[in-house]
């Protein structure tokens, strides 16, 4: 399928439209799509029905990152040279702006179309042009935070592949999320997080949204453990909070697992160690508690399999040392089960075809791969050299396993595996680098 170019406005509908911007009664949306529907019927026998679906709409996005660019302007506002994907969107309660009135509410998506089709024609639009699309209608903005939005660009094979990494400077001072894509190319920084700076928090990835969960705060002095749980729409490239914990807590384990997010033991408010467990319904924004742990465990983490959660790693009670256990959550039976052969002090982990990978702290020259399927590990050699020890954090990107180092080595290239690779050849180098440090990352497919 080839897909038109974006249209451009030319000079001469710029200076017909742009009078029409200041009025109070019309939005943005209402202008442009009364203006790409004008010449509907001279169009319609000359270009195919998906060419015209695509610049029916890359009209509208062109026009309305322009239209806001001229309404801020108007208003003294400082409007930024940036790219059409971060445009400046007005606040949400700029009822002269980019309300929508009732009218437009109830239209249609793109005028003349049917919804279905209107839906696929938004979700063939690149990836770093969606957060535009948010602007240009409640309806637009409603439909790309939806979960239909991603199974849509889904089905229609569009879905990109983004690299999202916690990164700090060499000082160890300032951090920030930044955004490679599947080339590894530098796409864009995310804005701040809101609230005070944590440490010990979680994170997890639940329908094209990163959740960032708990975590020890400092705050005038006084540390604490929080509840708090905020979320990045990748699609909108924004913050928005969510409904907090149950319990407070940081050190502990997190992951999705069958489009629910769990968090598992850690520490709590006064330091205590924690057995319980919670789960969160992104649909009621609510987390609930769940079945405990047999007993409290710490420092760990947790992925999904089959449906299933994994927690492993860490300390427990009982133990001396680390525990090698693995506690599995069963939500369907809403149980816990134990079973022995886990890992320990593991400083690095990944999921990347149905296995885990990790490393653990007393043998960072080493990949372990775990295999939930046979309850089985393998290991293998990582390909590094010199008597000085390296720690690694993993990242995920285009089915392979990228090992960005923990500490400036200048010239070290980022190590990358392979696992679908010939055997003998799954190690090697890559130009994917974070700009810092990296403390942890995501994989994010929109």
């Amino acid at each position: 399928m080839i897909l038109s170019p974006l249209v451009r406005l030319s000079s001469a509908e710029k200076d017909i439209l742009e009078p029409l911007i200041h009025e109070p009664s019309r939005s943005p949306y209402q202008t442009a799509t009364t203006y790409v529907n004008v010449d509907q019927d001279t169009w319609k026998a000359k270009v195919p029905p998906l060419e015209r679906l695509m610049i029916s709409h890359t009209r509208i996005v062109e026009y309305c990152d322009w239209a806001l660019k001229i309404k801020w302007k108007s208003r003294e506002a400082k409007v930024s040279n940036s790219s059409m994907a971060f445009a400046a969107i007005p606040p949400r309660n700029s009822s002269s702006f980019m309300s929508p009135t009732a009218d437009e509410f109830n239209s249609p998506i793109l005028p003349g179309l049917p919804d279905d089709v209107a839906k696929y024609c938004l979700a063939l639009v690149p990836r770093s042009d969606v957060p535009t699309m948010g602007g240009v209608s409640k309806q637009w903005r409603s439909y790309i935070r939806s979960r239909e939005f991603i199974t849509v660009r889904k089905l229609a094979g569009m879905l990109e592949e983004w690299l999202y990494v916690l990164t700090v400077d060499v000082a160890g001072k300032g951090s920030q999320w930044e955004v490679l894509d599947c080339s590894g190319n530098k796409r864009h920084l995310l804005p701040p997080m809101p609230g005070p700076i944590k440490a010990g928090f979680g994170i997890a990835v639940l329908n094209g949204k990163l959740l960032v969960m708990a975590g020890y705060s400092l705050i005038d002095g006084t540390g604490s453990a929080s509840a708090d749980v905020y979320q990045y729409d990748s699609c909108l490239h924004s913050w928005s909070k969510l409904g907090d914990m149950n319990v407070a807590r940081y050190d502990f384990a997190c992951a999705e697992v069958n489009g629910m997010v769990y968090a598992v033991g850690g520490y709590g408010m006064d330091g205590e160690s924690l057995s319980c467990s919670e789960v969160y319904n992104p649909d009621t924004n609510k987390w609930t508690l769940i079945a405990s742990l047999r007993r409290p465990r710490w420092g760990c983490f947790a992925c999904g399999f089959e449906g299933k959660l994994y927690v492993m790693g860490g300390r427990s009670s009982f133990t001396i040392g680390n525990s090698r256990s693995v506690d599995i959550y069963d939500p369907e039976k809403h149980t816990w089960c134990e079973m022995k052969k886990g890992c320990v002090m593991v400083t690095a982990h990944a999921v990347l075809k149905k296995k885990l990978f990790c490393v653990e702290w007393k043998n960072q020259r080493k990949l372990s791969i775990y295999d939930p399927k046979d309850n089985s590990w393998k290991v293998v050699p990582i390909p590094v050299t010199g008597s000085s020890s390296i720690g690694f954090q993993f990242g995920v990107l285009d089915g392979k396993l990228l090992l960005f180092l923990l500490e400036e080595h200048p010239g070290f290239n980022t190590l990358l595996y392979d696992p679908n690779a010939a055997s003998g050849s799954e190690w090697q180098t890559s130009e994917i680098k974070p700009s810092g440090l990296c403390l942890c990352s995501v994989t994010i497919k929109v």
